[in-house]
């Protein structure tokens, strides 16, 4: 932003004569020309400026409150609504006996104690995992159309989950094989496209999405690959998988999610400061005593966990990691001391809201999730494209 402050330079005063595309016509009529690309710059950017200032004067807490009230009220209704509708009250009474170590044997307790809670959370960890995830990759490689998805490292990870599932790969390690399969292969997917991407002793942001976006699609015919080649039988259930679900949820399957996200936040949250100088650039971040080959190291890693315990948990889910991160810094300003807390909620919200509607559209069957995300991500970022051009590239 600062930096194409100082391209922009200062505004041209006025003059008797217009220097506009209106022509003699409009001159003659007096009429106001239309802004120029600069008088547009310098607008959006007194905007954007009152914006911030309004976001940055609400207290966090305030917002983390609404955010987690929000959270309750759409984990309340994943949890109630279904083939077997139960009030809120029904509800909340299982999960109060099943959190004291007595969990109830009747038919609500089985359905909101062993089927929908932990589907329920699943989808709230993953989905706070991939809305952190993407909002360190739009910092890492400083482009705001960034998120693990586009990048390839969810591919990457669908890679070393479906040989796992196909072909039995680290069979011998029982329950975290397709975790580590996943986190391999985001490992793997996230270090060729810096590999490939990587212009002399810098990484340049727009060439970096061009290589994640071709080897995304090579990481996508290595997974179908593996699939013609694999166990028949299975084929249909990796197919769903792909499109992301959770209709597999289990208690067992969320410790490792869960451990991957909390250690990531804290991590993160110890590194704001140091995020906030990164996405100002290399130069300014290290002239702040930043170490930018340290701190990329670690975000690359902690991207790459993050992203292979969701894919290997979920299946790939889409734009969650792009549209997410875009809306929650229009709640509460750039700050990542601000984002990563507030996204951690509003990201568990988000995800568990689409799996709702993901169980109930097409009722009794279900569709995957990655469809109803795609449904409303792609919209969402077609709007704040329009309404904020220069953020995403426009330059008239």
């Amino acid at each position: 932003m600062r930096e194409d402050d100082e391209r922009a330079g200062p505004a041209e005063p006025e003059t008797g004569h217009s220097r506009t595309s209106a022509g003699p016509a409009a001159a003659e009529l007096g009429q106001a020309a239309a802004p120029g690309p600069t008088a547009r710059r310098l607008i959006f950017r007194r905007r954007s400026r009152l914006e911030s200032r309004w976001r940055d004067r609400t207290p966090l807490a305030i917002v983390l409150v609404v955010c987690a009230a929000a959270l309750l009220v759409t984990m309340t209704l994943g949890v109630g609504i279904g083939s077997v509708p139960l009030s809120p009250v029904a509800v909340w009474h299982v999960v109060a006996g099943g959190l004291a170590g007595h969990p109830e044997n009747t038919v609500a307790g089985i359905i909101v104690w062993q089927i929908r809670l932990p589907r329920v959370l699943l989808a709230a960890v993953v989905g706070a995992a991939l809305t952190t995830a993407g909002a360190v990759v739009q910092v890492l490689v400083r482009n705001a159309l960034a998120d693990p998805f586009l990048l390839g490292v969810s591919s990457g990870a669908s890679v070393g989950a479906t040989a796992v599932l196909l072909l039995g790969v680290f069979a011998s390690l029982g329950v975290w094989a397709i975790s580590v399969g996943s986190i391999l292969g985001a490992i793997a997917a996230m270090a060729a496209v810096f590999a490939v991407s990587r212009s002399g002793r810098g990484l340049a942001p727009t060439q970096l999405i061009l290589c994640g976006v071709v080897l995304s699609a090579l990481f996508e015919s290595v997974t179908s690959f593996l699939i013609f080649r694999g166990n028949p039988q299975a084929t249909q259930s990796v197919l769903f998988w792909l499109l992301g679900s959770f209709g597999l949820a289990s208690w067992n399957q969320l410790p490792i999610p869960a451990l991957a996200l909390a250690a990531a936040m804290v991590y993160l949250m110890a590194q704001g400061r140091a995020l906030n100088a990164l996405a100002m650039g290399v130069e300014p971040a290290a002239s702040l005593g930043v170490d930018v080959r340290r701190l990329r190291r670690n975000l690359f890693l902690v991207t790459s966990l993050m992203a292979g315990v969701a894919v290997a948990v979920s299946g790939i889910i889409g734009f969650v990691g792009l549209v997410v991160p875009h809306i929650v810094r229009l709640m509460v300003g750039s700050d990542h001391r601000r984002v990563l807390p507030t996204g951690v909620l509003f990201g568990a919200s988000f995800m568990v809201l689409g799996d709702l509607l993901a169980r109930t559209i097409v009722a009794p069957q279900e569709m995957p999730i990655g469809v109803i995300t795609a449904f409303i991500g792609a919209p969402t970022l077609i709007v704040l494209i329009r309404s904020r051009p220069y953020l995403y590239g426009a330059t008239q």
